[in-house]
């Protein structure tokens, strides 16, 4: 569990920097808002773009990767259903979908797949899904749900149209087209792109140690607290047993390969996801709160994940 401990220890120490950063006003009452726009409009789209230019896009064919894909979408479905039910709003509901099904793949999953599964490349399939297919359907629902489209032709143009005046949606469609062709930018042409990929993680765990401050204990979220219940039992209990599930009684997964899908499904929520609320100003307690609490469940799901299948 290392691995585990090493990941939760550098998030927690860059979160509370941020806290630090917005108890003493230190950026300024905007600070908050800069750093999110810089995580949306480049940081973020350049970490994306130089991920996926150097993914092989056939690790979306293995078993492990169809099952780990089919628990996200299974978990984001379940939520959108009871969004309906409720009446929650599109956007409410959107964000706490990914609240959700968001695997915090990248600063989290990356190190979990090395030090406690053995192989980094593990945790791709659900990285490349997020980013190829998640992300993309669910900012064009919150571009669309903050418009004021009206109409069939007008709401289907806005819909086409969306995705590729999105800056994360294009760079995730640059890498893959880059990576598909089998062409390999120089150099000297990448490492700008690495440089600015570099701030996308810090920029946004910083943004989302601003927002802690002055803001309530988790759990005591007003109206968004029915939501947020349902995000985190999904994310943290729904998730882990619905890989389980689908991997052994579906795919017929045991051994080593079984334990590795249900602790990438246990890893908690992505910041991500609260960069995206931030920035469309939807469901950002929701968002904040899913975020937190699925984190601070991550280690007791994976301690009985590990007891029941390690």
């Amino acid at each position: 569990m290392s691995g585990v401990i090493v990941g939760f220890g550098v998030i927690l120490s860059v979160v509370l920097t941020g806290y630090v950063l917005g108890r003493f006003s230190l950026l300024g009452a905007g600070g908050m808002e800069v750093l999110n726009k810089l995580a949306f409009y480049v940081a973020n789209p350049a970490l994306l773009f130089t991920i996926l230019s150097r993914t092989d896009m056939s690790v979306l064919l293995s078993p492990l990767a169809v099952v780990s894909v089919l628990s996200v979408l299974l978990m984001a479905l379940v939520f959108v259903a009871v969004g309906l039910v409720r009446g929650w709003g599109a956007g409410r509901t959107t964000m706490g979908a990914l609240g959700s099904s968001f695997v915090n793949a990248g600063n989290l999953g990356i190190p979990i797949s090395a030090y406690v599964l053995g192989d980094a490349s593990l945790v791709a399939s659900i990285m490349l899904f997020q980013m190829l297919v998640l992300t993309p359907v669910s900012l064009t629902v919150l571009d669309l749900s903050n418009g004021r489209v009206r109409g069939f032709w007008p709401v289907l143009r806005r819909s086409v149209g969306t995705p590729v005046r999105n800056p994360v949606v294009i760079a995730s469609l640059a890498g893959v087209a880059s990576s598909v062709s089998g062409l390999v930018l120089p150099g000297p042409l990448m490492e700008p792109f690495d440089l600015v990929a570099g701030m996308a993680v810090p920029a946004m765990l910083l943004a989302f140690g601003i927002s802690l401050y002055g803001s309530p204990l988790p759990g005591r979220a007003g109206p968004d607290q029915a939501p947020v219940l349902v995000a985190v039992a999904l994310k943290s209990v729904g998730h882990p047993l619905a890989a389980w599930a689908l991997g052994a009684l579906v795919f017929g997964m045991e051994g080593s390969a079984l334990f590795a899908v249900v602790v990438l499904a246990a890893l908690p929520t992505a910041q991500n996801v609260f960069n995206y609320a931030a920035h469309y100003r939807t469901g950002e307690v929701l968002a904040r709160e899913a975020v937190m609490l699925t984190t601070a469940l991550t280690v007791p799901v994976l301690v009985t994940v590990a007891f029941l299948l390690g």
